[in-house]
């Protein structure tokens, strides 16, 4: 199988490229609209054709490029079922199993940062998207999110897995690029170290974060599987263009 790391610089959103060596075939989790030309020029690196986006959830932060991809290349477009989006191509729904050729993703259904949100996890590596960060996890105050759920879903089933698997964040704000089972439950300052579910809403209520610049604009875009506003800002049309240069992470 082949796996790589793609970074996003302007949402700080990594996006994860899976290739199947065998069938040439290829997913990307999580891909951003502004790097959509970015990460087709990476498959054809690699000698691969893009054949699905997968979404771990409807993002508030940032434009999927799904859309784009699938006018561009023909791509289908998945989604968890919870999302309950009209555009997807395909759906997937908790403890199924997504198959692209020898590529093997199990779905974890991870409410909690918000209310339609899944992880997928393969051989020893498990892509958390906003459920759990490195040191931290998502916030939980939109999208009918829920520090009850959040807690649980990490506790009663990320921290469940084995303790050598990866954790792959989808994002991360101080260049982090992967964790482990064991290192989040040991130190994660929010929810490691065995803090109780009463600490851990105490802390979520208290993180005092601004209202999310973007979430108006990417929302709405999201659920149409990544559909640019026509009315954004000026300040804010970055996060639909297209950009020259994006490092790859």
């Amino acid at each position: 199988m082949i796996f790589r790391q793609l970074f996003e610089p302007l949402s700080s959103t990594y996006t994860y490229l899976l290739g199947c060596e065998r069938t040439g075939q290829a997913l990307l989790v999580d891909p951003v609209y502004p790097t959509w030309e970015r990460d087709l020029q990476v498959l054809e690196t690699l000698g691969l054709t893009l054949s699905f986006t997968l979404e771990t959830h409807v993002h508030a932060d940032h434009i999927t490029s799904a859309r784009k991809l699938r006018e561009a290349v023909g791509s289908q477009v998945v989604f968890p079922a919870a999302s309950a989006a009209a555009c997807p191509d395909l759906q997937v729904r908790d403890n199924e199993m997504f198959v692209m050729g020898d590529v093997a993703l199990r779905v974890l259904y991870t409410p909690g940062h918000t209310d339609d949100h899944h992880c997928y996890q393969f051989h020893d590596r498990l892509l958390t998207g906003d459920a759990l960060l490195i040191d931290g996890c998502g916030r939980t105050d939109f999208q009918n999110g829920s520090a009850e759920d959040l807690y649980a879903s990490i506790s009663q089933r990320l921290f469940t897995l084995p303790d050598d698997t990866l954790v792959y964040p989808g994002h991360d704000y101080q260049q982090r690029r992967v964790s482990s089972i064991a290192q989040e439950k040991a130190r994660n300052p929010r929810l490691g170290g065995g803090r109780s579910l009463p600490e851990f809403i105490e802390i979520m209520d208290n993180l005092d974060l601004a209202y999310p610049k973007f979430i108006d604009y990417a929302v709405p875009g999201n659920r149409q599987c990544g559909e640019c506003p026509s009315d954004l800002p000026e300040k804010l049309e970055a996060y639909c263009d297209s950009m020259t240069e994006s490092p790859q992470g």
